[in-house]
């Protein structure tokens, strides 16, 4: 286990799967100390603390819906109460999102129901948490490859994913002057649970084909970068949207 991370405090969202649970082992295990966020899925999320806590790092948990307006003042509220009302946070990654395969034909209800967990949210929680967030701290949005490609039947995915990357570009030239860096991944093609064409054979082959690489992404693919964003070697890089695809769109 390295200690890169030791004594800094991270946020995750999105925390119980899939990249986000990637995410927070990966900083756990460069010793920081890591709030596990999810929305509904408590039983995974207290799965992960007690994985984290083998390991003698000091999880905690934070339970909101982010599709709610009220999300960040609880998650602020919760962050407080688990690591005090004094101290401060080190890392954001605000990896929660929705990937609803909608495209033109979308209604009103599932337009507003995307914007408002990848885009909503992730600008509300920043914006929350900035006073919390020490000077000389990390924020990392997930953004997805789908952002800078035009895929009709993702369209409503692909927008607000584009939105993150401006959010990523605005505030890190807001934040700046804090010496807070703020910079985006956007991952193509990643194994998780909720991608199951993926786990099926002739779903692995069609999705290795599209990298240069030939072989799928993996979930450790997107969370070592992270680590890299987070750490201080990346005190030099921010405002940047730093494609995760192993090459996916040269191909």
């Amino acid at each position: 286990m390295t200690s890169r991370l030791s004594g800094q405090t991270a946020l995750v969202t999105g925390a119980s799967r899939g990249i986000g649970r990637a995410i927070a082992l990966r900083l756990a295990r460069e010793g920081a100390h890591v709030g596990i966020h999810y929305a509904r899925n408590a039983d995974a999320a207290a799965a992960l603390a007690e994985e984290i806590a083998s390991f003698a790092a000091r999880p905690f948990l934070v339970g909101a819906d982010l599709a709610e307006v009220s999300a960040a003042q609880s998650i602020l509220a919760q962050v407080e109460d688990k690591i005090g009302e004094g101290a401060v946070l080190d890392i954001l990654v605000n990896n929660a999102g929705h990937q609803l395969p909608e495209g033109p034909e979308a209604d009103a209800e599932t337009f507003d129901a995307l914007v408002a967990v990848n885009l909503r949210a992730p600008f509300l929680l920043t914006q929350t948490l900035a006073p919390k967030l020490n000077d000389g701290g990390r924020i990392v949005n997930i953004s997805s490859g789908l952002s800078r490609k035009a895929l009709p039947d993702a369209m409503l995915y692909g927008m607000t994913k584009a939105g993150l990357n401006h959010l990523t570009r605005s505030f890190a030239k807001e934040f700046g002057p804090r010496g807070i860096t703020v910079n985006a991944v956007l991952p193509g093609i990643i194994r998780t649970d909720m991608s199951a064409w993926v786990n099926r054979p002739e779903g692995a082959a069609i999705a290795a084909s599209r990298s240069v690489f030939n072989r799928v992404g993996e979930t450790g693919d997107v969370a070592d970068i992270v680590a890299f964003l987070v750490s201080d070697d990346a005190r030099w890089v921010t405002g940047e949207c730093i494609d995760a695809s192993g090459g996916q769109f040269l191909v």
